[in-house]
């Protein structure tokens, strides 16, 4: 094909109706998600606006601190949806994600059958009134779709992805004594990894996806403003920027949204105005970015100076 004929086809797809829909949806996300205190990007927000419409799962891969979770967290908050998540961890298994039978009361219901001389059929133990639901069965048992987290699926083992799979593709839950459980209504699922361990292709066919870098300054500086709006343009720039310089350092941990956020909180505390301006106390309050003494050992004073100076 062409270059001239792949243009044409290209400004054909953005002159079509659906783009310019999901273009507006997208811009209403972005505009949502900044009230409810996360400062998306446009393709973020496209991302998000194409799971939607798709319904499709969104992964979201990227550093630990990049703010993937808060987008799930915000997302929930701007739609007014509820928020269920599942935090992943190694040994993770259907029992603790997707059901479980309440033994307790089948117990009670075979003692009480037992004194009453009654007969028991599975059915009557078996039944949905002794059904747990854990977060994955919750999310499609709810009447109105809510925001469904699965958080850092990649501390989990490859095993769970497999049944993780059925949910994702069809929207239903199997159970032996049951059958199959289909959605009363289809979740907005956000995936998180932090690159643990490799996600599978067959889980990565199955999602949209995005990579979520640390904000750049210009985003950052937005941040501190819209969560602590009493801090100083002068005080958000100067923070912003130091921590802007700090990331490109080798460090263990690179400091996430939130550590920027305690940094700026507890310099305003300190009544600090500048970083440039207070060099010493700002320093001493370094403990809120660095989390580990080999980052703090590696960001002697002198070095603080340097990157105070180049952020500037």
């Amino acid at each position: 094909m062409k270059i001239a004929e792949a243009s044409d086809l290209a400004s054909l797809f953005r002159s079509y109706p659906i783009w310019n829909t999901l273009m507006s949806i997208s811009l209403n996300y972005q505009k949502l998600l900044a009230e409810a205190g996360y400062i998306a990007g446009k393709r973020l927000s496209l991302a998000i606006s194409m799971a939607e419409t798709l319904e499709r799962p969104l992964l979201l891969e990227g550093e630990a601190g990049a703010g993937k979770t808060f987008v799930a967290q915000s997302l929930a908050k701007a739609l007014g949806r509820d928020l269920i998540r599942l935090q992943c961890y190694e040994g993770l298994d259907a029992q603790q994600s997707i059901y479980e039978w309440n033994y307790q009361r089948q117990m009670l219901a075979i003692a009480l059958a037992g004194k009453q001389n009654n007969s028991l059929e599975d059915a009557d133990l078996f039944s949905s009134d002794n059904l747990i639901r854990r977060p994955l069965l919750d999310s499609i048992s709810r009447q109105q779709a809510p925001v469904l987290l699965i958080d850092e699926v990649d501390r989990a083992d490859e095993e769970f992805e497999a049944f993780l799979l059925e949910i994702l593709s069809e929207y239903q839950v199997t159970i032996p004594e049951l059958g199959a459980i289909q959605a009363v209504s289809k979740p907005l699922v956000i995936i998180t990894s932090n690159g643990v361990r490799d996600i599978s292709d067959a889980l990565r066919r199955r999602c949209l996806f995005q990579y979520v870098e640390y904000p750049d300054y210009a985003t950052e500086l937005r941040i501190i403003q819209v969560h602590l709006p009493q801090c100083s343009l002068k005080l958000a720039s100067s923070v912003a920027a130091f921590v802007a310089q700090l990331r490109k350092e080798d460090l263990n941990k690179n400091p996430g949204v939130a550590e920027t956020l305690d940094w700026a909180a507890a310099l305003m505390g300190l009544q600090i105005t500048d970083v440039a301006e207070s060099l010493e106390q700002a320093y001493d309050a370094l403990f809120c970015l660095l989390k580990t003494k080999e980052d703090q050992d590696q960001i002697p004073f002198s070095v603080f100076e340097r990157l105070v100076a180049r952020s500037i």
